[in-house]
């Protein structure tokens, strides 16, 4: 890292509000939202981990999605609750580093999860015959080890890339958590360029795994149409339609943020999109999924009530 980068010890993130009224409140409201994705994720884990019944390839993946859940919200949400309880702004630069890999690692992770859980229910439906030859178990866990192994290198790259280029625009970050784009602007030279470039390559590739999830949902809702019972293409629906979902919520959230217009920008806006795409996502994940899911709010009854 260079020396003008490593001087600075700390940087100052943005605080939600400036009153110590509205700090506490947001406090509370960041408070309720972390315990609700602990106990969400928390249950789904345990649920699958301790259900021999839902030992299946979806289950598996979910599992594997609660997990980067759990690690996505507590890379960004803790600190910034401590911020407003204490009322300070600063993350040391180890902590920001930290951050910004934790965030980058979990998040392209998440995505890849999302992207093999297409394929798991493209599969599971389109395919049914070859389903237990496809999703074996040691195949489940060569794309779930992929899907980390994708992250961890994403996140390697970037992180080197960011703070190798020296800082001088000084240590104030728009933003609740530290972000490339808001460390970028710090940057005093045209180095960046290297930065974006990486960027770019990993939006392509993003953006590929994006429209394998849409081609197979296509291919996925053709089939279903087929179904002649009612029934059957409810439970089809049932098993789709959440994943369908949380996708959705968290590209279109993670795009916009990322690739909306500069005069569109706003402090405000900026703080919306990255609690949309960081924060809510995690917290609802395992509501989305248990709603619709029979099988999987039967077995969280049953952990409940101690009756395995």
């Amino acid at each position: 890292m260079s020396n003008s980068s490593s001087s600075i010890s700390e940087f100052l993130l943005l605080p939600f509000a400036e009153t110590r009224e509205l700090q506490l409140l947001h406090f509370c409201l960041f408070l309720g939202i972390y315990l609700a994705a602990l106990l969400g994720n928390g249950l789904i884990i345990i649920t699958i981990a301790c259900d021999h019944h839902l030992h299946t390839p979806m289950y598996f993946f979910l599992l594997n999605l609660s997990v980067t859940d759990l690690g996505f919200i507590s890379t960004t949400v803790p600190k910034s609750m401590a911020n407003s309880l204490w009322d300070t702004r600063d993350n040391s630069y180890t902590g920001c580093v930290a951050q910004i890999f934790l965030f980058l690692f979990l998040i392209a992770t998440e995505f890849c999860l999302l992207t093999v859980m297409a394929y798991d229910r493209y599969v599971a439906i389109c395919h049914p015959l070859h389903y237990r030859t496809l999703l074996g178990s040691r195949a489940c866990v060569h794309m779930a080890a992929a899907a980390w192994a994708s992250g961890f290198l994403n996140a390697v790259l970037h992180t080197a890339n960011t703070f190798s280029l020296p800082l001088c625009h000084g240590n104030a970050v728009d933003q609740f958590f530290c972000e490339i784009p808001q460390i970028l602007k710090l940057s005093c030279s045209d180095a960046y360029l290297r930065e974006t470039g990486a960027i770019v390559f990993s939006a392509c590739l993003g953006f590929g795994c994006f429209v394998f999830i849409v081609v197979s949902y296509v291919q996925i809702f053709r089939a279903v149409l087929r179904i002649p019972s009612q029934q059957g293409r409810h439970k089809a629906f049932s098993t789709c339609l959440p994943h369908l979902a949380v996708v959705s919520l968290f590209v279109s959230s993670g795009m916009f943020a990322n690739l909306k217009p500069p005069f569109l920008s706003s402090v405000f806006l900026d703080l919306l999109l990255a609690f949309f795409y960081s924060v809510f996502p995690p917290a609802v994940n395992p509501l989305i999924y248990s709603m619709r899911n029979q099988e999987l709010k039967d077995a969280m009854w049953k952990l409940m009530t101690g009756c395995f």
